[in-house]
């Protein structure tokens, strides 16, 4: 006896009644009983799972950006000037920067344990909130502590950091502000002028006037300007975190122009139209003593980040200008005795002294040009007095630090104890 069982073909999900009967060897027999079965049909794929990974999806990608628009913005720029007993200038230099179009709300202040009226004049300028004062901590950590304070890394996108004997030209901040791009640039620096003042002040004006125009706007295009002047430089305020205020050199900005090169933090601007006008020294001895603490610092820079050893182009910016010097050393100490001993003829003393005294001319005729000072061609007379100082207190300084290693103690000094003087209006003249 065989039983078979017969399903008919019906639609998805009706009924069917299966058909059951037992088959003998003689005959079949009449079905037994009915089954009552419901029969499947393949299903249609769902979309229901794309539409719930689409939404994940879209639900990641929107929340960080709705985060982002609801976070309030960071302003642009704040104006930070650390000071150590500055009370004959420090009114002037806020004001100077609130009519350069900086909102004194954006202006703070730093006093590094002054002993004269710093403080109190910053604060009747700017209100107590917006002036800290620290115990005794040298420019640079006396920074650091104030960026900390003001919560600068969180509220704004720049940071500039300036002198407190600094004078802004009347746009300075405007100008700065519109030049500033956080998507292409770590540093941006500006311009910085001399103040008039006596024949120390025009040598200055001289030499910076130069170097500006020529080497720094060479320097610029290749990427590699060799130092951040303290008075006009301003960094994006999210490279902070990795920069070391903390440094032991004598110059802490020549020290961090050399962090942002050595790691690479991105490119550098130069606003040669926003003019900072600050002061020089007054006297011979104090003239020298601020030469010297900037040639110890270079040195302590240059043998700190081991310039020189590396292929980097701040390596080939100051190699340039230390083969600069050297190479005027050797015509005048080398070359020029070398061929009048071959010759027997001393008239080329006259002739070499000659070409550098026109040479050196014209640089003043172009500089009293181009800063509007009619009084650059008088600084010639001094000028090979000064220059000549400056090389050798360049030459004594490499000696002290790379021969005799000196200076290598913690240094939390200014440089500027005693230099600082009222302003008159012959001084402020160029920046009305």
């Amino acid at each position: 006896m065989r039983e078979t069982t017969r399903t008919p073909v019906v639609p998805r999900g009706q009924a069917a009644y299966v058909h059951r009967s037992v088959t003998t060897s003689q005959s079949t027999v009449a079905p037994i009983h009915y089954t009552r079965r419901t029969v499947e049909q393949p299903r249609k794929r769902s979309v229901r799972p794309a539409i719930a990974l689409l939404q994940t999806v879209v639900q990641a990608v929107a929340q960080p950006v709705a985060q982002r628009l609801k976070k309030p913005s960071r302003k642009k720029l704040a104006l930070l000037l650390p000071g150590h007993n500055e009370e004959l200038i420090i009114a002037t230099t806020i004001k100077s920067a609130i009519a350069a179009g900086q909102d004194k709300r954006d202006i703070f202040v730093v006093d590094d344990n002054s002993n004269d009226q710093t403080r109190a004049i910053a604060i009747s300028l700017l209100g107590k909130h917006n002036v800290l004062s620290v115990e005794r901590s040298g420019k640079a950590l006396a920074v650091k502590k104030a960026i900390k304070q003001f919560n600068i890394e969180r509220d704004y996108q720049w940071l500039h950091v300036a002198d407190a004997d600094s004078v802004f030209s009347s746009d300075y901040f405007r100008v700065y502000s519109s030049k500033l791009d956080h998507e292409k640039y770590a540093v941006a620096v500006g311009f910085v002028q001399s103040m008039r003042g006596n024949w120390i002040s025009t040598y200055r004006a001289l030499t910076y006037t130069f170097s500006q125009h020529f080497n720094r706007r060479i320097q610029a295009k290749l990427g590699m300007i060799s130092v951040f002047p303290g008075p006009i430089t301003c960094f994006r305020t999210d490279l902070l975190s990795k920069l070391d205020f903390e440094a032991q050199t004598l110059t802490e900005d020549f020290d961090i122009t050399l962090q942002v090169h050595r790691q690479k933090l991105g490119d550098i601007l130069f606003i040669p139209k926003a003019i900072n006008y600050t002061q020089d020294p007054q006297t011979l001895e104090d003239f020298c003593k601020q030469t010297q603490r900037w040639q110890r610092g270079f040195f302590q820079g240059v043998k700190k980040y081991r310039i020189g050893l590396s292929n980097q182009r701040i390596d080939i910016s100051l190699g340039f200008q230390m083969l600069q010097t050297a190479f005027f050393m050797a015509q005048v100490l080398i070359l020029l005795p070398l061929v009048i001993w071959l010759t027997h003829d001393f008239m080329y003393i006259p002739v070499a002294i000659t070409v550098d005294f026109i040479l050196n001319s014209i640089i003043a005729l172009w500089a009293s040009v181009a800063i509007r000072r009619w009084n650059m061609l008088g600084a010639l007379p001094y000028f090979y007095f000064l220059r000549w100082l400056e090389i050798g207190i360049y030459l004594w300084s490499a000696f002290e630090i790379l021969v005799l290693h000196r200076f290598q103690e913690e240094i939390k000094g200014w440089g500027t104890e005693g230099r600082r003087y009222a302003l008159n209006s012959a001084a402020l003249q160029d920046i009305a």
